[in-house]
This record gives C-alpha cells, sequence and structure tokens, in this order.
C-alpha cells in the first residue's frame, strides 16, 4: 500500500475529514467561483446568483472554499463579502510543476519525432 503522507492533500484535511486545497478545486463549482473572484470580493448574493442553484447550496460551496484557505469572507453590515485567497493554491502549482517538466520532455520528444530523429536525437532526412 502506498501513503503519501508528505502530500499536501494529507497535511491538509484528510485526518479532520476537511478537503484541503486540492479536495476544494476538484468541483467545477468552485473553481467557477474562485474564477469569479479573482476581480475582486463579491457579496454572497452576487456570487450565487452567478448559478443554477439554490443560495444555500452555493454557502456550502463558500463554506468549503473558507475551510480550505481559498476565499476570506468579511461581514458588511447584513452582507457578507468573500475575496479570493489564492495563496493556499502555491500547493498546487507546487505539485502541477513536477509534471510540466514531464510534459516538455515529451514535446521535445515529439518534435525529434515529427523531425525525423527520433527521440534519442538521430539522424533523420538531410
Amino acid at each position: 500500500m502506498v501513503t503519501h503522507s508528505n502530500e499536501p492533500e494529507a497535511r491538509q484535511g484528510i485526518a479532520n475529514k476537511e478537503p484541503g486545497v486540492f479536495g476544494a478545486i476538484a468541483d467545477p463549482t468552485r473553481r467557477a467561483i474562485l474564477d469569479g473572484l479573482r476581480g475582486g470580493a463579491r457579496a454572497a448574493g452576487e456570487i450565487a446568483s452567478g448559478f443554477s442553484m439554490s443560495r444555500p447550496a452555493v454557502s456550502k460551496h463558500l463554506a468549503v472554499l473558507e475551510r480550505a484557505g481559498l476565499v476570506r469572507a468579511e461581514k458588511q453590515g447584513r452582507r457578507r463579502m468573500y475575496a479570493l485567497a489564492a495563496n493556499p493554491l502555491e500547493q498546487v502549482d507546487q505539485w502541477v510543476a513536477r509534471y510540466r517538466l514531464h510534459w516538455a520532455g515529451r514535446l521535445v520528444d515529439l518534435k525529434a519525432a515529427a523531425e525525423g530523429r527520433g527521440a534519442a536525437g538521430g539522424r533523420g532526412r538531410a
């Protein structure tokens, strides 16, 4: 059995059943909420109006994002304003960075194959 105790997800939430950053962004609705907050803070009602689901359902998504540290909520009078807190996404970027190197290598191999040199850089047609 392979364990991944050093993975960011294991450090953030597995023990207490919270999804952590990776679990939070796994849902397309939550990713859409984050995308909407890139332009600045928005009221919960304004966020909910962009979705064809109930406000309580959107509130649950916002709560997951808040627990994962991806949004900050601030009470302004009767409204709750939500703002993007993108720093935890660094965990995702660091994880994806490992695969960027793999993809870059694969593209180099593809280019070499397309030019008839093969992956090892052998001679193709002159």
